[in-house]
């Protein structure tokens, strides 16, 4: 009796050291905290968030007191601020004629931008908000996404519509698990990922606190684009490779450093559990944020992006007949990277 009452209490302090050394293997380590001495510098202008947190930007455009639209534009997965179309495929002739000027952000976790522990899909749309206050860009501004930024232009949508003036949302990232797609569609698109992205985006939907673990361990499939093996096209390749290729060597490594810049788990981690966890709406259900046409929205697709199914876009623009539906023939994920593709945009939007 007395044997068998130790062999428990051993078994339940085995149990018990073992749980702890698993979670502690799933922690992952601190981000680095900028301009500290052992931390990365701090080399653009920041806003002061009303939590004491930072969000750094860059401007481009025409001055901002002369401006006759003004736009904030959101990056992509794996991205940063200078991941800008606007600024890398844009005529500048086009931009001083629609007279925009854009600044591009640093989303929370990502570049020079503190940390959001707290971030959800609501949040960012505040921070948004903030940093348009704090820029003084009025009292409406245009918004613009790209892939993952989508999210971000879908959460301002719902939470500040009385904030925008317009809105464009490009290869946007789309959540397997909104409930007002088709069951046959998303199972359909979801077969067509990698094998490896519909893994960690399980994890990032039904285990976020697996993330980081399941992602960094080298024996599990990896999200693809972590291990810099993005599921690319031709066209994508071809974009990719003249984007880069032209590009001054000082430019494409501060593109290539910056969005991990403070680590992995605050940027590209969280990135993955915010965009593919549990949203707390479902952007077919939005209203039409534009009722009386003093605004429009604006999803544009390339037929051939092999990261977001167009398929997917096409039944939302559907369901949302106020949304305006552009699909670029023979375009990859990066086709808004392609020369002059940021003018069509720009233009559709603003005028």
């Amino acid at each position: 009796m007395l044997g068998s009452r130790i062999l428990k209490i051993l078994l339940l302090v085995l149990f018990s050291v073992f749980s702890s050394w698993v979670y502690q293997k799933t922690l992952p380590p601190p981000p680095k905290t900028l301009g500290s001495p052992d931390g990365p510098p701090i080399t653009s202008p920041r806003i002061k968030l009303r939590d004491g947190r930072h969000i750094s930007y860059i401007e481009s455009g025409v001055p901002k007191d002369v401006a006759k639209s003004k736009l904030i534009y959101v990056h992509c997965y794996d991205c940063s601020k200078y991941h800008n179309p606007f600024a890398l495929s844009t005529s500048p002739a086009v931009v001083e004629e629609l007279g925009v000027y854009i600044v591009s952000i640093d989303r929370p976790g990502y570049g020079e931008s503190d940390p959001d522990p707290k971030q959800t899909v609501k949040s960012i749309a505040f921070d948004i908000e903030q940093v348009a206050d704090e820029l003084n860009l009025g009292p409406k501004f245009y918004v613009a996404g790209f892939s993952m930024g989508g999210r971000v232009v879908w959460s301002c949508l719902k939470y500040i519509p009385h904030r925008l003036e317009g809105a464009v949302l490009i290869s946007t990232a789309v959540n397997y698990w909104w409930h007002n797609l088709p069951s046959n569609l998303t199972n359909e698109a979801y077969s067509r990922q990698l094998k490896q992205d519909q893994w960690s985006m399980r994890v990032a939907h039904y285990l976020p606190w697996l993330t980081y673990w399941w992602n960094t361990r080298t024996w599990l499939p990896a999200f693809a684009i972590l291990e810099g093996r993005p599921n690319y096209g031709p066209p994508d390749i071809e974009v990719v490779t003249k984007l880069f290729g032209g590009m001054d060597p000082v430019q494409a490594q501060v593109m290539l450093s910056q969005p991990r810049l403070q680590g992995e788990f605050e940027s590209v981690h969280r990135d993955l559990n915010v965009s593919f966890g549990k949203w707390n709406f479902d952007p077919i259900d939005l209203e039409n944020p534009f009722p009386d046409n003093n605004g429009s929205v604006h999803l544009w697709m390339g037929d051939e992006d092999l990261i977001v199914p167009a398929t997917l876009q096409r039944y939302i623009a559907q369901q949302l007949e106020w949304i305006k539906y552009h699909e670029v023939t023979g375009g990859g994920h990066m086709f808004t990277f392609k020369d002059g593709m940021g003018n069509d945009i720009l233009k559709s939007l603003l005028t």
